[in-house]
Parts: C-alpha cells; sequence; structure tokens
C-alpha cells in the first residue's frame, strides 16, 4: 500500500498555518481512509482533519499545542513494512513545546498589582492624583455673583469665576473682570481631577486567531478595492406578516427574516450574474450558482461560513442549513468546505437595532449586502399617513467589477421580491 503524507491543509484562503487541538489517533493505529485524524485550530474554526489514505499511523511529527505552516508534514500513514526513513530524514524538526499553556483564544491577560508584566501584556499604574487646587483665601465658596454674559465669557476662556473680584455693582463679576483677568492669563480653572482607581489602567489582550485574519485581511480589501455603495428602503410587511404565517405551522421549521433575504438574493443574483463575480487581475469571473457567506458574529470576531448553492434551495431549507450553519460556526465546528468559496456574501445587523450601516468586501467576492433592523415607522400611503415595517439594504461593490446602475439594478429587482414574498415560496 502506498505510503500516505499527512500535511497541514489549508482550510481556508487565508490560512498559512494551523495548529493541532488534539489528535484522535495515536502512533500504532490502523485508520482508514476518511477516518478523522485530528482537529485543526484554522484562522477561522476548529475543523477535523480527515485521513486520505489506509493504514498505520506511524509517525506524529507535529504535537498538541503545536502551530504548523500549510503543507507542512505532520504525520505519517503506511504499512509496518513500509520504509519512511527517508520521508521523516526530511520533515522538520518539532517545535519546541511552550512554557505554559496558554489562555483562551481572546482571554484578557491582567498583570497583578506589583508584579512584574508579562511580554503578553503591558501594564501601566495610574499615578497619584495631584492635590485638588484650593480656593485662595477670601473667596466665598458659595454662590458667585457674576453676569450672565461674565458667566458665559467664562465658560468659554477657562476663567474660574470664584477667583474674580467684581467691580460691577455691589462687587457682582462683570464681563470686563473676566476680559482682563484672560488677558493677564491668572485665575484658569483648575482641571477636575478624576477619582484614582486601584489597579492598572488598562490591558493589552491578545488578538485572537478570527481577530488577527480580520486585522490582516480587510486593509487588503478596504484600501485597494474601490468600494462604492448603494441603499434601498424595502416595505417588508407582507414579508413580515408570511413569516409569521409560517411560522404558525406544525412540523415546518422557524424561519427568520435573514432567510427571506438569502433566497431573495439568490434568485436575484441568479437574474444579475454580474454581481455574483469577483476580480481576477485580467477579467472577471462570473458565477453561474450563489454560495453565500453568512455573516455570523462571535465574541471574538467575525466568521463568514458559507451557504452553498442558494438558488436551488427552498426557504425552508435555507432556514435548516443557516441555522445549522450558525450553530456550527459558534461551537468552531465547521466543515472544511463551509470555510471558504463564497461567491457572494450577507451581513446582518438587524438583530442589534442597527437600522442602516455599510460592510466591508471580503475578497475576492465583488459585492456584499449589509441588513438592517425591520423598523415600525411612518410611512405615506395613497389614504394618507400611516405605520409600516421598513427595512433598509446597503450593497457594498467593487468599483473594477461593477459600475452603480448595475448595483442599483439589483438592489431594485431585491426589493421586489422581497416586497412580494409569496414568490421566495415558488
Amino acid at each position: 500500500m502506498a505510503i500516505t503524507k499527512v500535511v497541514m491543509p489549508k482550510l481556508s484562503e487565508a490560512m498559512e498555518s494551523g495548529k493541532i487541538i488534539k489528535w484522535l489517533k495515536k502512533e500504532g493505529d490502523r485508520v482508514q481512509a476518511g477516518d478523522i485524524l485530528a482537529e485543526v485550530e484554522t484562522d477561522k474554526a476548529d475543523v477535523e482533519m480527515e485521513a486520505f489514505g489506509g493504514g498505520v499511523l506511524r509517525k506524529i511529527l507535529a504535537q498538541a499545542g503545536e502551530k504548523t505552516p500549510v503543507g507542512a508534514l505532520i504525520g505519517v500513514i503506511a504499512e509496518p513494512s513500509d520504509d519512511i526513513s527517508a520521508l521523516l530524514a526530511g520533515a522538520p524538526a518539532p517545535a519546541a513545546a511552550p512554557a505554559a499553556a496558554p489562555g483562551p483564544p481572546g482571554a484578557p491577560v491582567v498583570a497583578p498589582i506589583g508584579a512584574a508584566p508579562s511580554p503578553a501584556v503591558r501594564t501601566v499604574t495610574r499615578p497619584e492624583p495631584a492635590p485638588t487646587a484650593a480656593v485662595p483665601a477670601g473667596v466665598t465658596a458659595g454662590r458667585v455673583k457674576a453676569s450672565p454674559l461674565a458667566k458665559k465669557i467664562a465658560a468659554q476662556s477657562g476663567v474660574d469665576l470664584r477667583l474674580l473680584q467684581g467691580t460691577g455693582p455691589g462687587g457682582r463679576i462683570i464681563r470686563r473682570d473676566v476680559e482682563q483677568a484672560s488677558t493677564r492669563g491668572v485665575a484658569a480653572m483648575p482641571a477636575a481631577t478624576a477619582p484614582a482607581v486601584a489597579g492598572p489602567e488598562y490591558e493589552d489582550r491578545p488578538l485572537s486567531p478570527i481577530r488577527a485574519t480580520i486585522a490582516k485581511r480587510m486593509p487588503l480589501s478596504k484600501a485597494p478595492v474601490p468600494h462604492f455603495y448603494v441603499t434601498s428602503e424595502v416595505a417588508m410587511d407582507r414579508a413580515w406578516e408570511l413569516r409569521e404565517e409560517l411560522n404558525a405551522l406544525e412540523d415546518q421549521p422557524k424561519i427568520s427574516i435573514n432567510d427571506f433575504v438569502v433566497r431573495a438574493t439568490a434568485l436575484t443574483l441568479m437574474k444579475h450574474p454580474e454581481i455574483n463575480a469577483s476580480f481576477q487581475g485580467d477579467a472577471v469571473r462570473v458565477w453561474r450558482r450563489a454560495h453565500i457567506g453568512i455573516a455570523v458574529a462571535l465574541e471574538d470576531g467575525l466568521i463568514t461560513p458559507v451557504l452553498r448553492d442558494c438558488q436551488a434551495k427552498s426557504l425552508a431549507q435555507i432556514a435548516v442549513e443557516a441555522r445549522a450553519l450558525a450553530e456550527r460556526t459558534r461551537a468552531r465546528k465547521l466543515r472544511a468546505t463551509e470555510l471558504s468559496g463564497a461567491t457572494f456574501s450577507i451581513s446582518n445587523l438587524g438583530m442589534f437595532d442597527v437600522a442602516e450601516f455599510s460592510a466591508i468586501i471580503n475578497p475576492p467576492e465583488g459585492a456584499i449586502l449589509a441588513v438592517g433592523s425591520v423598523r415600525r415607522v411612518p410611512v405615506v400611503e395613497d389614504a394618507g399617513l400611516g405605520v409600516g415595517r421598513r427595512m433598509m439594504l446597503t450593497l457594498s461593490c467593487d468599483h473594477r467589477v461593477m459600475d452603480g446602475a448595475m448595483g442599483a439594478r439589483f438592489l431594485q429587482d431585491l426589493k421586489q421580491l422581497l416586497e412580494a414574498p409569496l414568490r421566495l415560496l415558488v
């Protein structure tokens, strides 16, 4: 049987290295093709790594907790009689084990008071507060007698009225007194001193793998990709009513507003393939299938797993699969095929009561749709003023791939589908 090299797989477009979380097989175990060998932490999720050949797991070259470059040899599967010495001779030496087990990704690191800070955290101890400036003798601590104009000028120039002697009637502070004090540069209002707080003034939290990837990739999108934005308001009254009717049925999957948006977007992309496209340097690649990335917010960042072939899925299928996809994302159990390959993305912040926002395109995709909340707002109808449900959609477009008219036509047809939601059930 042929010798099978186990290498660190490339599980996403941005992945450069991965970390072995744990091996599910040990040296000497017999494995078959398709068996799960190990769990790998990538820049987006924890993924199960499969064996691509059968035999005995003869050697493990990357231990749990080690970060390994994509393509590096991390294990060897072969029969006991096979000679793997030449393969092992060319393998890189294993990395030294870390001195201490790291904390969970994104966990705050705080140095104890009085202890030397570790390299992972920089702490600054808050200095003792300066004593509050005392009011000079002879100045009344109670109400200050000053004209309204004098008070206004004092507030603008930072003059402390308590330190002035008024020359107006009855010792009242007037405009001239404040202007003269300001000119002399005296009687400045003492700065307020914040109360002291025990412990470090701030903490530096190490970047989680997700946040580090976002920090690396987003400047590569926003800076070189010429974004432009198209926004439209959608009447969601009929979609809202249809959703309530569907969710009242027994033995039916629960439908969300986002499921309506995903289904309508997939159908509209089939009508406007120029939006379902990406920039390739010397060409524009137009996709004929709608693989939609659905942004899922985690505590340490944003992951956009891919729901494939949405154009061929019913509203109920999208509801079931999107919910399962989000659950696997939050559990960090995404499959390798769900980590990359999106042709278009949707980011919905409506659940956070966000009315409208603009999203950053995720290269190499050519566009992303930002979805706001469904709001009850005053609307002008034929019968007069009424109350309706409205939702804002903002399409972020790569100007190298499409122009404003293309984006506007796409958004117009998407709006029409959402406002006639029975067409989404076909």
